[in-house]
């Protein structure tokens, strides 16, 4: 666990190898960092790569209420991935390193994936991102008729009173019961997930890596990041600004996740452009 100045903010990571030779896989989380999940659903992937599980700016590590609202943005998120990735290419001694996106981090990642494909092997995209806005409408929809099969009221009247539109921002009243409205289901975090407080939030505070005090900075981050960045993110159609990529492309996506649209990626990436692609479908995944 380290702290290393990254484009003048102090900014941290969990660096985890079985071997120093290995090859070095970067991970950009989504709206929250997600290692301490490792616990419980263990990747396996440091058998493989040195993994550089990284906090970035504003979330996590690298909460701290001197960061400046103002530089946590997608502009100052990508110019980080891209020092972040130099950083650990002279730290470990190799040319290129690997890049995984997942979710929120898909937004920043395949534009630094896009900007500098020399420092990489390959962009890895687990639910990534497309066009988030067409993905809300279309988790709206779900979520509003199923709750109306399974005869749950109360959810279908709160849905159906802050319907999701073609504007940003989103109705307040929809985003403050959208990741419950999500959970229930198992369209959310993890299809058999239904709880934020037991399956997100206990899980953090028992995480023995994270001190007390960068466990509330967990969370504290992620309201102050999410703020910031959720608009922008929801503005934003990827399928147009990032068309081509010229590394080798692996998009692995849940079937059942509705956070992030399954047959909208499925869709960019029939479109995107790549020498080497590949996608990978989880049939039992949100």
């Amino acid at each position: 666990k380290i702290r290393v100045h990254i484009n003048g903010v102090e900014q941290g990571m969990f660096i985890k190898s079985q071997h120093a030779s290995h090859p070095v896989l970067l991970y950009l989380h989504g709206g929250i960092p997600l290692y301490f999940l490792t616990e419980r659903y263990p990747t396996g992937l440091d058998e493989h790569f040195t993994v550089v599980w990284w906090d970035r700016r504003g979330s996590g590590l690298s909460y701290s209420a001197d960061v400046p609202p103002e530089s946590v943005s997608p502009e100052h998120l990508v110019s980080d991935t891209i020092e972040v990735t130099n950083y650990l290419r002279t730290r470990c001694g190799q040319e290129r390193i690997y890049l995984m996106g997942h979710s929120g981090g898909t937004f920043f990642g395949i534009q630094a994936a896009a900007r500098a494909p020399q420092l990489y092997h390959a962009y890895v995209a687990v639910a990534q991102m497309s066009n988030q806005l067409a993905s809300e409408r279309l988790a709206y929809d779900y979520m509003l008729q199923r709750f109306k099969d399974e005869r749950n009221a109360k959810m279908a009247r709160t849905l159906e009173a802050s319907p999701v539109g073609d504007t940003v921002p989103l109705p307040d009243a929809y985003l403050s019961v959208r990741d419950v409205a999500m959970h229930r289901p198992g369209v959310g975090t993890t299809h058999d997930m239904r709880s934020i407080a037991s399956g997100l939030l206990l899980r953090s505070l028992l995480f023995r890596e994270y001190s007390v005090s960068e466990k509330i900075a967990l969370w504290r981050g992620k309201l102050f990041s999410d703020r910031r960045l959720w608009n922008t993110q929801l503005a934003t159609d990827l399928t147009k600004m990032v068309t081509r990529l010229e590394v080798p492309v692996y998009f692995l996506h849940g079937v059942h996740d509705y956070t992030v649209s399954y047959p909208l990626t499925r869709a960019y990436y029939e479109q995107l452009d790549a020498p080497t692609k590949g996608f990978y479908t989880f049939d039992q995944s949100a």
